[in-house]
């Protein structure tokens, strides 16, 4: 059976020869059900993302590629118990959304597609902006005027056109939908596509562990798109009969802007009231994460979880892990910050095998890391 597009709400599906951002109602879309890989259709020389090719929706030709993914996955005591952390700013450009990006612009080229626009609080952003570039596509992507110029730069560099939006995040999300209309939406939060790069991450973690599943995956998670992917790839590999049960999936946002954690601590399928303030986090700061629902599902039906952190439980967590010699961002402390206190209430323990996904770098993070040791740039 041929894969499409699906809207997971009606059941609806689309051609996946056309190029498609949502459905007719607007709704974001998943794609069909697909069978997944086995160990021997790995394309082992093939040192990338790429070489579990044959688990992507599309066949493509000529991707295009940076040799993005295979990071490191390393182990490291955290809160006095060990743990796995995948080492994703081993990407180009320092982040997992590599992964999406180098997938989604691949199959997008490929049904010819030129031109795309992407918003995002800054990882994003960069990860399209230069696999654009690599491409020889165009990207214009909008960021609110807060982004960390770490990250701003690093789009115009590639040659992106870069608009920042006053107000919020979800400011920005509308005033790119608005655009929508003129210039393709290669949006990391909406196309499918981006979901079955991230899935790549669950295919490294059972070939890291010697084709095996770990216990616990816990992830940042702003709009999701982590453990979405996570969810694929491991639900992939269980119907492919390659592993016998799906790991636990924790999400951990923080707490001034975790509409996921808590609609999941309140035990609803829908949003519930939340104020909504700055983080440091900023990555995961998503007011209104469009697949709210599926997320919610997957930490159920996985028997993971959702973790909301204070300021403190972030800023101390980023300070931690650099003091360990694990220099990240702030968005991507917030999984160490989120095993701790799993481990305090024996969610998850010592003996089961935890990965901790390490988002991004702290050097993209600079201003915020400089204010938490109380210097002045």
């Amino acid at each position: 059976m041929s894969t499409e597009y699906l809207d997971p709400r009606t059941g609806a599906t689309f051609p996946i020869d056309q190029p498609r951002w949502r459905g007719p109602d607007h709704a974001p879309l998943l794609l069909t059900q697909m069978t997944g890989l086995t160990r021997d259709q790995i394309d082992t020389p093939t040192r990338s993302l790429w070489r579990y090719g044959s688990a992507f929706p599309l066949p493509v030709e000529q991707p295009i590629t940076l040799s993005e993914g295979c990071t490191p996955l390393i182990q490291r005591a955290i809160a006095g118990v060990g743990v796995l952390l995948k080492c994703e700013w081993f990407n180009p450009t320092c982040s997992f959304k590599d992964r999406g990006a180098s997938v989604m612009l691949s199959l997008l080229r490929a049904q010819g597609v030129r031109h795309v626009l992407e918003d995002s609080s800054g990882n994003g952003g960069a990860a399209v902006s230069a696999y654009a570039a690599a491409g020889g596509m165009a990207a214009t992507i909008l960021a609110p005027a807060s982004t960390s110029p770490a990250k701003t730069v690093q789009m115009r560099a590639h040659g992106a056109t870069v608009e920042l939006i006053p107000g919020t995040r979800q400011d920005t999300a509308d005033a790119a939908i608005a655009r929508s209309d003129s210039i393709f939406y290669a949006s990391h939060n909406w196309h499918p596509f981006f979901l079955h790069g991230i899935k790549t991450l669950a295919y490294e973690i059972w070939e890291d562990l010697g084709f095996r599943a770990p216990d616990n995956v816990i992830t940042p998670c702003g709009a999701g798109s982590i453990v979405l992917g996570c969810e694929i790839g491991f639900s992939e590999l269980f119907r492919s009969g390659q592993i016998g049960c799906m790991p636990r999936i924790f999400a951990a946002q923080p707490a001034n802007c975790g509409p996921i954690a808590a609609a999941f601590l309140d035990g609803s399928n829908e949003p519930v009231p939340i104020e909504i303030l700055p983080t440091m986090a900023e990555g995961t700061a998503i007011a209104q994460p469009i697949r709210l629902r599926e997320v919610l599902g997957t930490l159920r039906e996985t028997r993971g979880g959702a973790v909301a952190l204070t300021e403190a439980e972030i800023g101390k967590a980023t300070l931690d892990l650099a003091r360990i010699g694990v220099y990240v961002e702030p968005t991507c402390a917030q999984a160490a910050a989120a095993f701790a206190k799993l481990l305090e209430t024996g969610t998850v323990t010592a003996e089961q095998t935890t990965v901790l996904v390490m988002t991004g770098t702290g050097l993209k993070a600079t201003p915020r890391i400089a204010e938490l040791l109380g210097i002045v740039l």
